[in-house]
């Protein structure tokens, strides 16, 4: 075999320079976007550039989507007229000034992951500025140049000094709220499980009507529930106060109050539920099987109000998702922590749970009272309702 010649180890030019490869005498490598941010589906974030600002329009979009972050950027004519759609949230994000030093604008908070971008092109720019400027590099100063490069950001409104607070006390309730929800509406449907197996709902039903037995059911475990949520939540919200780990008690007794009216409305909307799921079946090892699709709709509920609630509370999905009756009862007391959602949305949140609750009430009653009294294998629903 012929002897090959020696390949040539040497990197590229751009390879030395950008740092896409290797690491060349301490420069830093660019962060992999798959590595430490997995790729995720959020809101698109509007960006407008005025100014010089404009040319990294391309780079923005390219660096954004290798982070999962969705950006659509807009040419503005002026900072004037940039600030004044930021202020009525026809924008999220002003970027201007120039590319190695951009002032930011935004309503509130700047995102965290945009914010790692816009920090990358500021230090990309002062690199490559650094090292068109000398012949011979210092590493060193090179290197804290470039690290003490970032945006400089600016809000139109004050950060509220209590967030952290409040979005303690926005995970608190909903933490309470799901957990109550699953536990007392499991116990209505055992409950009809244990009534049809033994046999004496037959008792029950020679002298009540099946829906009064089902709304007695539910009312009773319901203030069960309702009292020992009060209690659970009171003594909480004492303790943290008389601690001092939460210092504003006005916003701790107004999600409590506003957390016992959703258990409220919640309570009614997935016990009748559950009670018709449990009517469904005559032995309690078929219980788990027919709240199943039950279950997933409270921990679909409580998945999403926690990383809604902790990223975007008033985000477009979030304010949607809270007023679906299946899931306000979880998110929008979380958003009313937070004091993100306004009276309307509130009210409407309210009016459908409560239709939905109506409705839920006749089809389960009707389910019941036509499944209460069959024994032996599993009914469907389809013959629960014929």
């Amino acid at each position: 075999m012929a002897d090959r010649p020696p390949r040539d180890r040497r990197p590229a030019p751009d390879q030395v320079v950008r740092g896409q490869h290797g690491r060349r005498r301490g420069l830093p490598d660019r962060p992999r976007a798959h590595a430490e941010h997995p790729v995720r589906l959020p809101e698109r974030s509007r960006v407008g550039l005025a100014g010089q600002a404009a040319a990294i329009a391309t780079p923005l979009v390219a660096q954004a989507g290798a982070r999962g972050v969705a950006v659509e950027t807009t040419t503005v004519a002026d900072v004037a007229t940039g600030e004044a759609m930021v202020a009525a949230e026809d924008l999220d994000v002003l970027v201007s000034g120039a590319p190695a030093e951009l002032r930011v604008l935004v309503r509130e908070a700047l995102d965290d992951d945009l914010r790692k971008v816009l920090n990358d092109l500021v230090q990309e720019q002062v690199l490559r500025a650094e090292l068109a400027a000398v012949e011979d590099i210092d590493p060193d100063r090179v290197l804290s140049t470039v690290a003490d490069s970032t945006i400089d950001v600016h809000t139109l409104t004050s950060p509220d000094p209590a967030r952290d607070q409040r979005v303690a006390v926005a995970l608190v309730v909903v933490a309470l709220l799901y957990m109550a929800l699953l536990f007392y509406g499991t116990m209505v449907a055992q409950g009809v499980v244990e009534e049809k197996s033994s046999r004496v709902v037959e008792l029950l039903l020679s002298t009540v009507r099946p829906w009064q037995l089902l709304l007695g059911k539910v009312i009773g475990l319901g203030l069960v529930g309702l009292a020992q949520f009060t209690a659970i939540a009171a003594i909480g919200l004492v303790l943290a106060v008389a601690t001092d780990v939460l210092t504003i008690p006005a916003a701790g007794i107004g999600t409590l109050l506003w957390g016992l009216l959703w258990y409220a409305l919640g309570f009614l909307f997935y016990a009748t539920v559950f009670a018709a799921a449990g009517s469904l079946v005559s032995r309690q090892e078929e219980t788990q099987a027919v709240l199943l699709p039950i279950t997933m709709v409270l921990v679909v509920a409580f998945v999403l109000g926690f990383g809604l609630l902790t990223r975007d509370p008033s985000g477009g999905l979030t304010t949607v998702l809270s007023l679906l009756p299946p899931l306000a009862p979880i998110m929008m007391p979380g958003r009313i922590a937070l004091s993100v959602a306004p009276l309307w949305q509130i009210g409407l949140a309210v009016v459908l749970t409560c239709a939905a609750v109506g409705a839920m009430a006749w089809l389960g009653a009707r389910i019941y009272s036509r499944a209460a009294l069959r024994t032996g294998s599993r009914m469907t629903i389809r013959e629960a309702l014929r």
